[in-house]
């Protein structure tokens, strides 16, 4: 990068967390020097909740930042040691990669890519405040009084913002991982006019792995051969390990119940009221509301290959260490278990979501991109999602280019943002396959189909990369080609082999693509039957193209109301309509589009309660200012007296 490009965009971005790295990252791959300001250097990268990457919807977003030239993946591919592929049950569209990672290499990794980079400085400071020319940011000012001035700046800030640790009725001042809390950034975004508000979440004790009786837990085993997420890399040669699973008894509800009292969420004094994450309770939280069950899952997963340390998934607790130890105490191979650091909740600020717009940056500064739990998300891979689009678009906001934007029907990460700056959300947000309307458009298989190409025209994808990208967008015409236009007839070898299979013969010619629609051909059988006639493509390639077979019809027709909806979806609402007193719109609907000012009834469609008829209410006035703007653009002045 030249000193001119250098001079010309300028990021700073705060915070090294997952957001923050990929932020750093995707602002480097398009052009600008970076200057990455985080608390401490050393945590960088940290998981402080589980060792894992991925999971349901979680690995979509990891392989959309993959094709996107994102750094998650291949770190994640590099540290797994245990890979599993979840909802292989509910069809190719919602299936969902996971690995158990070791944290330690994983923030080893992370903090040795971000030291290696040329163009991008890491200051060891905390934030205080934002410099501001007008309505435009101009850089930020450290604790000691230093100001470094940028052209953008993103704000990764996770859960540090007056960050608030609670185990028991014990309180102190931290941020994740229990590192200390930053305290300067929350007023800085209030006086901006950012609606700022408090959420909770939290973790699990860590448990020593010698005092743990594994032969009477259950045994979780990885899927053998293990994935990968990265589209370009083979999975990782590090040992794999074993989880395990075990459950919560009568015993365990008991203990817990009876510790309520010291609850910080519970108790008698209770001192969090901020909402937590609903798909991930607290222990607590599970035995309060469903008191119906009698056991919860408790997933025993190792930290690493160097450490005894496990992380008890699904025992997330805020409360006294006592009562935390007594309640392991009661599960079967826990009976004599040590904790090497107790659970605990944190409260922290958030920025409703509801003042940025889709490329993530503030509708009161401009200049300015916020990323991550800041935005009131939960999860390494929600935060990494939004940090890369919003390091993009710092730096093409600091070369004066288009942002990027990414569509609901094109990415989970477009769900998310849009999810998120048009409805806003009360807890912490999680993404989820539920949440989106194209689930058979957006699998994890086609993300780089979808996106890489997308990332390449904004400068997101290097040049090795899109020679991959490429490579493999060429194997997969060659695959549909062959499997459309070879053709098996009735007594030949394809046949042959159904029926010595107890399959349905051919009663008619066929096409490979159309034989591929059956449950019980796979590629594994075309091959026995066919022999050398079949390509010789990357296994992953295939299953692509078996996936895409399979589900032609329901794709096309996905696709095809994907193409409807955008022909209204895209109609622009004009920054002059006014909501207030719409006749036939509903008053509360009329301040919800006030507040969110959608930019296309697209988007105004997702805002709740949004109806149909309100949807074509406001087309209607939208197309009748687009004419009355015709008629006065046309110089029309009616008829003469």
């Amino acid at each position: 990068m030249s000193i001119a490009a250098q001079n010309k965009a300028r990021v700073l971005v705060v915070g090294g967390g997952h957001a923050g790295i990929e932020a750093c990252l995707a602002a480097l791959r398009i052009g600008a020097h970076v200057t990455l300001v985080t608390l401490n250097r050393g945590t960088i990268g940290r998981m402080p909740c589980n060792p894992a990457v991925g999971g349901q919807a979680k690995g979509h977003l990891v392989r959309e930042m993959d094709a996107l030239d994102g750094a998650m993946a291949r770190a994640a591919d590099k540290t797994t040691i245990q890979f599993k592929y979840l909802n292989t049950r509910k069809g190719l569209a919602v299936r969902s990669s996971r690995a158990q990672v070791d944290r330690h290499l994983y923030q080893a990794h992370m903090g040795q890519l971000i030291g290696s980079l040329d163009g991008l400085d890491v200051v060891e400071d905390e934030a205080l405040g934002l410099l501001r020319d007008g309505v435009r940011v101009v850089g930020i000012e450290l604790s000691g009084g230093e100001k470094i001035k940028a052209d953008a700046v993103v704000l990764t800030v996770g859960t540090y913002l007056r960050g608030s640790i609670h185990t028991g009725m014990h309180q102190r001042s931290g941020g994740g991982g229990g590192t200390r809390a930053a305290t300067g950034l929350s007023a800085a975004l209030g006086d901006l006019g950012h609606r700022m508000g408090r959420l909770k979440t939290g973790t699990v004790p860590r448990l020593d792995g010698r005092t743990i009786d594994w032969a009477r837990i259950p045994v979780q085993e990885g899927d053998h051969p293990g994935g990968c997420f990265s589209y370009y890399g083979e999975p990782g040669s590090l040992p794999q390990v074993r989880c395990h699973v075990g459950y919560t008894n009568e015993r365990t509800h008991t203990v817990l119940a009876e510790g309520l009292r010291h609850s910080p969420l519970y108790g008698d004094a209770a001192v969090i009221d901020a909402n937590g994450p609903r798909y991930c309770p607290s222990i607590e939280d599970k035995i309060v509301r469903f008191p119906d069950k009698d056991r919860h899952r408790i997933f025993l997963e190792p930290e690493g290959l160097s450490t005894w340390e496990i992380y008890p998934n699904g025992l997330s607790t805020s409360l006294p260490v006592a009562v935390q130890q007594d309640a392991l105490r009661t599960i079967e191979g826990l009976e004599q278990v040590q904790i090497v650091r107790p659970g605990y909740a944190i409260e922290y600020d958030y920025a409703d979501p509801r003042g940025l717009d889709h490329s993530l940056q503030s509708k009161q500064l401009s200049g300015l991109f916020l990323a991550g739990q800041l935005n009131g998300t939960t999860g390494y891979e929600e935060a990494g999602a939004q940090g890369l689009i919003a390091g993009a678009n710092a730096a093409l906001y600091a070369l004066q280019r288009d942002p990027l934007h990414l569509k609901r029907s094109e990415a989970y990460t477009g769900v998310m943002i849009d999810d998120l700056v048009t409805r806003g959300t009360s807890e912490p947000y999680r993404m989820f396959t539920s949440r989106a309307e194209w689930r058979l458009l957006l699998r994890e298989d086609n993300a780089d189909q979808r996106l890489t190409e997308v990332g390449r025209r904004y400068g997101l994808v290097g040049d090795r990369r899109w020679e991959l990208f490429s490579r493999r967008r060429e194997l997969l015409e060659r695959g549909r080609d062959w499997l459309k236009s070879h053709r098996e007839n009735p007594g030949g070898r394809m046949d042959l082999w159904l029926l010595a299979h107890g399959q349905p013969g051919l009663g008619k010619p066929t096409f490979l693509s159309d034989l591929l629609k059956r449950k019980e051909v796979s590629l594994n059988g075309i091959s026995e039957a066919l022999g050398g006639l079949v390509p010789e493509l990357d296994a992953r390639v295939w299953d692509q193209l078996t996936t895409e077979c399979r589900y032609e019809g329901y794709i096309r027709r996905q696709e095809e109301e994907v193409r409807r909806l955008d022909e209204l979806s895209d109609l622009p609402i004009p920054s002059e309509l006014s909501f207030d007193g719409m006749p036939g719109l509903r008053g509360e609907l009329a301040e919800k589009l006030a507040e969110a000012r959608p930019a296309t009834l697209g988007a105004a469609s997702r805002i709740q309660g949004m109806t149909p008829a309100a949807l074509a209410l406001l087309a209607g006035r939208i197309e009748r200012m687009k004419q009355a703007k015709a008629v006065i653009g046309s110089g029309y002045r009616g008829r003469p007296a």
